[in-house]
């Protein structure tokens, strides 16, 4: 397809859409209306989501960002590989944008794919401050399609960030509307037997956990570019042309499990970067990812997207059609899941989670099987989990497959769920090689007083993690906890280990399931000060950060060629 023809339509389809140049970017208070609510935000050039910024693959781009504000801002290029004084992390890379301020920043566009930006103050990221960014590829990209779609989703609260943060801490499961009742004990007593059913419990209790300890806040709006369920976001398209969906989670705390009914999906690109194709029916989008899909649509119907969040406690919808004013039917959410004694199994002797007044001869006694709590655990299939279960023998040994777990997701239709492990690289970047060293984080946490760590100690408590320029790391991630957690290094690529060798998908978000361990390696190419941490908005905020020092190096931060050949794209 002709490149000038492709702007051309993206212009009329994306009318917020920038287009190369110099960018000048407001950040204003703004209202937000979910079709449930409305309410006093943070935006972008007077709006929430912000505008799409659309770069060219080898510009060098200049963005004025003036606070308007009456506090201080910052905007983070997610996932861009650029000088680190232009990250925008107050208190690492600068130190931020002081009210009725201008800051510019400027920085080489060196990659290609689907990226947003965001505040990195406060809460103002879930209060609103967000938006996407497009990076047009200087060569043909290995895939063809027709038009393409921004698809970005947020859980908009109507309660402000500070307001949630003060709650949680009060109480952790003050937004769980989902909590076990006494009918539901009786329920589960005529199914499994009183004692079975006491015991059990007995044993989350003890823990000070509950089964449906998933999402940490419930009650939001699901939205698709700002757009409510009701308010339905459409995105039009012509019998038998091929539509590229650029899906961007920008929620502060929800994972989505995304489907098209009627639609097969073909993920291209995970966190911008090409990827082998792959056939989906479903897949699971954690919070700060991107993929990228492609639907092939020959008929003249109209498709729901349908986006439920993983703990089944809301939606976001929009509408595929060939005309407007169509719609098509929206699925039912479905079941809430619930952690077992399985989800747990496998990290409850390692003291990364405070579970209350238990001692260890307790939590050695919780065999699932003893109980009939069901069998194995599938953390892999969930879309995020596992590579590796490490030396401990009570995880199945296969870490895809295995059935049991109230978090491992099915598609609706019985067809295909997509799993970190059919990510392949497109075309790799990295030689590969055997890290030098390897870093272990223990992802830890209280949830009763709602505290989040990295190896037991809160971020304004520890030493940053020093890295030596040109070494490569193997980091390995060990979940304690009962939540799912997005860990984002920002600055450099994240190379998932899923056992492919060179063509391990490079990412910027790697999720990491409850008591499961999971590996990523780093080529530590960008000298600085980088943010290391869980993007869940209240993990961080918490203590689920640490800050990265890279020494020594070339004295420009950006090396020229190093990302000469990515995505997989002709030259």
């Amino acid at each position: 397809m002709n490149k000038g023809f492709l702007l051309t339509i993206l212009a009329g389809l994306l009318p917020l859409t920038l287009l190369a140049g110099e960018y000048d970017i407001s950040v204003d208070r703004v209202q937000i209306d979910t079709g449930d609510f409305v309410k006093e935000g943070i935006g972008y050039n007077g709006a929430s989501p912000g505008p799409v910024l659309r770069f060219q693959e080898g510009e060098e781009v200049t963005i004025n960002v003036t606070n308007n504000l009456d506090e201080m801002t910052s905007i983070h290029w997610h996932g861009l590989i650029l000088p680190f004084e232009q990250d925008g992390v107050p208190g690492i890379s600068f130190p931020g944008i002081k009210p009725g301020e201008t800051f510019t920043y400027k920085f080489p566009v060196v990659q290609n794919g689907t990226y947003w930006f965001h505040s990195h103050s406060g809460f103002q990221e879930p209060n609103g401050a967000y938006g996407a960014i497009v990076i047009e590829p200087e060569g043909r990209e290995p895939f063809r399609y027709d038009r393409e779609y921004v698809v970005q989703l947020t859980d908009k609260h109507p309660h402000s960030g500070d307001r949630i943060m003060r709650n949680l801490k009060m109480s952790a499961d003050y937004y769980n509307r989902q909590q076990q009742t006494v009918g539901d004990f009786f329920s589960e007593s005529a199914e499994k037997g009183f004692m079975v059913t006491l015991m059990d419990r007995m044993m989350w209790g003890d823990m000070r956990m509950m089964k449906a300890d998933i999402e940490d806040v419930q009650g939001f709006t699901g939205l698709i570019n700002g757009k409510g369920p009701e308010q339905n976001w459409l995105g039009l398209f012509k019998p038998g042309e091929r539509v590229r969906l650029r899906f961007i989670n920008s929620s502060a705390m929800t994972y989505f499990d995304i489907r098209i009914p009627g639609l097969e999906m073909t993920v291209v690109q995970a966190d911008g970067n090409n990827v082998q194709p792959v056939n989906v029916d479903e897949f699971r989008i954690g919070v700060a990812e991107t993929y990228d899909v492609i639907v092939h649509i020959k008929d003249e119907e109209a498709y729901t997207i349908f986006a439920e969040s993983m703990g089944r406690s809301g939606y976001a919808r929009g509408t595929l059609a060939p005309e407007d004013g169509m719609t098509a039917e929206v699925p039912e959410l479905r079941q809430a899941p619930l952690l077992t004694m399985a989800d747990m199994g496998g990290h409850m002797d390692h003291g990364g989670m405070d579970h209350g007044d238990m001692n260890e001869d307790d939590m050695a006694g919780m065999d699932s099987g003893d109980m009939a709590m069901g069998a194995e655990v599938d953390h892999g299939a969930m879309g995020h989990g596992s590579m590796d279960h490490g030396d401990d023998a009570s995880l199945p040994e296969d870490p895809f497959y295995a059935k049991g777990s109230g978090l491992v997701p099915t598609a609706s239709n019985g067809g295909k769920f997509l799993s970190y492990s059919d990510l392949k690289a497109q075309k790799p970047l990295y030689e590969d090689r055997e890290p030098t060293r390897e870093i272990e984080l223990r992802l830890t946490g209280n949830m009763e007083r709602y505290e989040w760590s990295i190896n037991g100690t809160k971020y304004e408590d520890a030493d940053p993690i020093v890295l030596q320029y040109g070494e490569r790391v193997r980091f390995k991630f060990v979940n304690e906890t009962m939540m799912t957690h997005p860990m984002h290094l920002h600055g450099m690529w994240s190379i998932l280990e899923v056992g492919e060798g060179k063509w391990n998908p490079l990412k910027h978000v790697i999720s990491v399931a409850p008591a499961t361990t999971v590996y990523m390696e780093t080529e530590v190419d960008a000298p600085g000060e980088w943010a290391f941490h869980c993007h869940l908005s209240y993990h961080a905020a918490s203590g689920m950060f640490r800050k990265i020092v890279v020494e020594g190096g070339p004295d420009s931060t950006v090396a020229e060629g190093k990302l000469s050949g990515k995505q997989g794209g002709e030259s």
